[in-house]
C-alpha cells in the first residue's frame, strides 16, 4: 500500500468561545490529532491529486463545560477530518 504526501496548511481557524490564552495548546492538539488521523485512519479518497479548500465549514460540536484545551484541539480535529472524509464535494 502506498502512502500518501499530505501537507494541509490551515492559514485561520474561527473558534469562538474559548479564551485566547489557549490557542496554541487548541492548535497544538489539532494537529496532532489531524496527523492522527491522516496516518493511522483511511485518507479521503479524493484527495488524489493537489487539492485546495478555501474554506471548509465543519460544523458545530458540543464541548463539556471546563473541558481542557487540549480536548477541544482533539475535537476540532475529528470534526475537519470527518468533513474531509465523508463529503467529496470539499
Amino acid at each position: 500500500m502506498m502512502k500518501k504526501d499530505i501537507r494541509l496548511h490551515i492559514d485561520e481557524l474561527t473558534l469562538h468561545g474559548f479564551a485566547s490564552s489557549d490557542r496554541y495548546r487548541i492548535a497544538e492538539a489539532l494537529e496532532r490529532e489531524l496527523k492522527r488521523l491522516l496516518t493511522e485512519q483511511s485518507t479521503p479518497a479524493h484527495f488524489n491529486a493537489s487539492h485546495s479548500l478555501a474554506h471548509l465549514d465543519a460544523g458545530s460540536f458540543e464541548v463539556a463545560p471546563n473541558s481542557r484545551p487540549e480536548a477541544v484541539g482533539t475535537q476540532v480535529a475529528q470534526a475537519i477530518y470527518n468533513r474531509l472524509k465523508n463529503n467529496s464535494n470539499v
